[in-house]
């Protein structure tokens, strides 16, 4: 892509990956979505994943692209803005689930 700044450039990422070392070694967590494999975790640490996620895929929506077309300074702008809602509806950088939430299978 010449001419084209480099920051300008899609990334081509093919899909997010989490991993949370908090669990248990008998727990046993996985998540899979279109663009994205989460595992392991405590229960309120996969659910951080899980929204922080879903969060990252609406920004890419709104852009109207792909995750593969984002470049390098979307997905600076994508991932701050995620922090900081994320951060903003948390506690000690974990959301609070509702219980009724936390309950469903």
């Amino acid at each position: 892509m010449t001419g084209v700044p480099l920051e300008e450039q899609p990334l081509n990422i093919k899909g997010l990956l989490g991993i949370g070392f908090d669990g248990k070694p008998d727990e046993k967590r996985i998540t899979r979505g279109e663009n994205f494999l989460l595992f392991g975790g405590t229960k309120q640490t996969h659910e951080h994943m899980v929204v922080t996620v879903l969060k990252f895929n609406e920004k890419v929506d709104k852009l109207g692209k792909k995750l593969e077309e984002v470049n390098t300074r979307e997905l600076r702008e994508i991932a701050r803005e995620v922090h900081d809602e994320t951060q903003r509806h948390t506690h000690h950088g974990f959301r609070r689930i509702p219980r009724e939430a936390r309950d469903r299978p």
